[in-house]
């Protein structure tokens, strides 16, 4: 699904743009300001724009109709005089009024960071869920611009029931049908839950374990998947290249069966209509026996990124509280170890070296990738403890199971019961395929 009509308007792909980040005084922010600029153009490349200039602009005093000064607004539109830019992308959130206001001082288009975002999911959403996700928070981010939205067209509008001609009364009608297919989705969406929870009782009851894939960004998270699993998800160097959870199987030292989950990239700031709509994406994540999270460490911002990880999986409740304990091991895996020079290389590898939860990896290139998945076999394998079983003989179902899913470590004749032959089993396991054999 692509939303060119209603967010772009009649800028497409190729459109020339400035990006505008700014600073405003006093407001926390997950990155520093070069940060959130080099991320506001990522997110501009992501999307096929051309950044023709981009710049950080300090705010002192937000002003409620226009969030910058008149003279600042003056001078973008000078900047997007001489370089002919039709677009103008504001790392920020803008009010309608605030958006309205700017395209008429501006006399261009002007789109928001959340606006932005939306634009880039809905070209990268793939699944049945991602789409509706997509769609419904666009619905909730348009209402709120409908005034904004007559104001500038006479055209027909197409994908959720738009039709031409300024005025109150189609604006009302619109809000009326806007909120009918709102409801609508929702309650897609939770059919839709409701199915990927089956899938998901199914996989828990399965024998396999699951490693979740988390982490910024662009952080090069597809690319290890990869990597590990030789398939071919869509791995670019865009933000948000990875919108839907994709899972594939790979075999791990020790480990006959793990499925690898790779996930939705987390950023900053990320708007509100999308953190509600996206997090059911991230439900995979809780049901893991092993995070790896994926860190570039190329990036001056690693260490903000990871707190932002960090602070989603809190609220996710994987991790407790803030600094707190996780209920899902955790391991760091550093990628991008072929972009960093020498030096830093050799600090940061000390680092990992010293640590049992860091393993440092090239995704591009495989350097680590061995060590990573010694590793990974190693921590799913670590809680695994031995059990003592009695059976009949003729359970050969169960038996059949315990060979097949646990390491058996001495099988032997133990007499006669009421039900024929036994026999005794000792075997290795772990609390997940001691939950799954119980249960058989």
């Amino acid at each position: 699904m692509s939303f060119d009509d209603d967010l772009l308007g009649e800028v497409s792909r190729g459109a020339r743009a400035l990006v505008v980040c700014p600073d405003i005084r006093g407001m926390r922010y997950d990155l520093d300001a070069d940060s959130r600029l080099r991320e506001a153009e990522g997110l501009a490349l992501a999307i096929g724009i051309e950044i023709e200039d981009s710049f950080v602009l300090p705010v002192r005093e937000v002003k409620p109709n226009l969030l910058f000064g008149a003279g600042q607004v003056e001078n973008i539109r000078i900047a997007c005089e001489q370089h002919e830019a039709e677009l103008v992308v504001v790392d920020g959130a803008l009010s309608p009024i605030q958006q309205r206001n700017l395209e008429e001082k501006l006399s261009r288009k002007v789109i928001d960071r959340t606006g932005l975002i939306l634009e880039i999911f809905g070209e990268r959403a793939a699944t049945a869920e991602g789409r509706l996700q997509v769609e419904l928070a666009h619905l909730d981010y348009q209402q709120s611009r409908l005034v904004r939205s007559w104001t500038h067209l006479e055209r027909q509008r197409g994908g959720f029931g738009f039709l031409g001609g300024p005025g109150e009364t189609q604006i009302e009608a619109d809000r009326r049908m806007i909120r009918q297919r709102m409801g609508r989705l929702r309650k897609e969406l939770e059919q839709v839950r409701k199915t990927r929870g089956l899938h998901r009782e199914r996989r828990e009851r399965a024998p396999w374990p699951v490693v979740a894939l988390v982490g910024y960004t662009n952080a090069g998270k597809s690319t290890l998947f990869n990597r590990l699993t030789g398939a071919e998800v869509m791995a670019e160097d865009l933000l948000f290249a990875t919108l839907d959870p994709t899972m594939r199987a790979i075999g791990l030292p020790g480990v006959e069966k793990a499925i690898l989950s790779d996930t939705v990239g987390f950023i900053s700031d990320l708007p509100t209509q999308l953190v509600a709509a996206f997090r059911a994406t991230l439900e995979e994540v809780t049901a893991a026996d092993v995070i790896c999270h994926v860190r570039d460490m190329s990036n001056p911002s690693a260490d903000a990124q990871k707190a932002q990880v960090l602070r989603v999986l809190t609220d996710l409740e994987v991790i407790e509280g803030e600094g707190g304990t996780s209920s899902i091991p955790i391991l760091e895996v550093w990628n991008k170890w072929d972009l960093l020079d020498e030096e830093r290389a050799e600090e940061l590898g000390d680092v990992a070296a010293s640590n049992e939860d860091i393993v440092a990896v090239s995704a591009m290139t495989g350097e680590g990738v061995d060590d990573l998945l010694q590793k990974l076999g190693e921590m799913l394998t670590a809680r695994a403890s031995v059990h003592e079983f009695e059976l009949a003989a003729s359970d050969g179902r169960r038996i059949a199971w315990l060979h097949a899913h646990g390491e058996v470590l001495e099988e032997e004749e133990a007499g006669e019961g009421d039900d024929g032959p036994r026999r005794r089993f000792i075997v290795r396991l772990n609390p997940k395929e001691l939950g799954q054999f119980e249960t058989l």
